[in-house]
């Protein structure tokens, strides 16, 4: 007869620094669903220590090291499980937690989870990145900041889903300080490096700073490999920043370099019918004839299309009520020119 495998063990794993605000609700909508938490605190003066070990978190303490790498490292070699899901303070389980003990019964491999990131320049919209956030034991990280887990082990995704609400309001603040050094730090050691340019490219947008933006956008784009995930991403932030720093002819010529590669994006498409539409309010004697009916089939092709929450760094809403809405304005203008 053969022998019941043993279950395997699930750990909840986070670092936190002054999380009183979102602490509790993170380690409550996961406790159902692991087997421990374990947080690490890298400094608190806000009682998030104390609301840990109140919400059942065992609750570690190491100064910050200025590195996430080390942070997160450290912490799961004290949680030690078979299994670790790596979860921030400001995220919490949406949906999917029953999946989890399941999923890790079966053959070992990185899960990719789905994050909700809500966006706080268009309320009532969210990104949506799948990320390697459930680790066999032994998995350990890489990076100062934006870290990532090193294995050769496949990644697949499973239907976890988190909300984020990290870069909404003063929490926007508290972290703008604190990315681009360490950012820089990790350039010097990775010169040219596409994925720390593309960070370093959100890193200015978040501080306002468009042109840095599109200057750390422009040096990543021609450098990073087809199949990385965060190249639907990168394309959409580097024509969306060509285009908000007066740069319509470039953003245009990528925008038609890249349509081939994004068939079946909601989002690209959404951002082709806005630069067709600003060109038509800068032609207006080419509007009706071009500009216009090019947003519109563009935005109808989101439409068909439909939403991708699938897709790395999908919005919601491109491939439903945000298009919907765009095509109807365009088409009143279309017939009011009479085209």
């Amino acid at each position: 007869m053969a022998k019941n495998r043993p279950v395997p063990t699930i750990a909840a794993v986070l670092i936190a620094r002054d999380e009183a605000r979102c602490i509790v609700r993170c380690l409550e909508s996961v406790r159902p669903f692991v087997d421990r938490m374990l947080v690490l605190d890298t400094g608190s003066s806000d009682g998030t220590p104390e609301l840990a070990t109140a919400a059942g978190a065992d609750v570690h303490h190491l100064p910050w090291p200025n590195d996430f790498a080390a942070a997160r490292n450290h912490a799961l070699d004290l949680a030690d499980a078979d299994w670790n899901l790596s979860i921030d303070a400001d995220e919490w389980i949406t949906a999917g937690g029953t999946l989890l003990r399941k999923w890790c019964g079966n053959p070992v491999r990185l899960g990719a989870v789905c994050v909700h990131s809500e966006d706080a320049s268009a309320p009532g919209t969210g990104r949506r990145n799948w990320m390697p956030r459930l680790l066999p034991g032994g998995v350990r990280y890489s990076g100062r900041v934006h870290e990532q887990p090193v294995s050769r082990l496949p990644h697949q995704r499973i239907e976890l889903h988190l909300g984020h609400d990290g870069y909404v309001g003063t929490q926007v603040a508290r972290k703008q300080d604190r990315n681009r050094p360490l950012l820089l730090a990790e350039l010097q050691d990775r010169p040219g490096d596409p994925y720390l340019l593309f960070q370093l490219g959100k890193d200015a947008e978040q501080h306002g700073d468009l042109a840095a933006a599109s200057a750390n956008y422009a040096a990543a784009y021609p450098n990073v490999p087809a199949n990385v995930s965060y190249r639907h991403a990168l394309v959409l932030r580097h024509v969306n920043a060509l285009r908000k720093t007066g740069q319509a002819e470039l953003a245009f010529a990528v925008a038609n370099w890249e349509m081939a590669n994004w068939p079946d994006s909601p989002d690209f498409f959404f951002l082709l019918g806005h630069l067709a539409f600003e060109r038509a309010q800068a032609e207006p004697a080419h509007a009706a004839g071009n500009w216009l009916p090019l947003a519109a089939a563009s935005w109808e092709r989101c439409l068909a299309i439909g939403e991708r929450s699938d897709l790395e760094s999908s919005m919601q809403g491109c491939g439903s009520h945000l298009a919907a809405n765009n095509l109807a304005v365009v088409r009143r203008q279309l017939a009011a020119l009479g085209a």
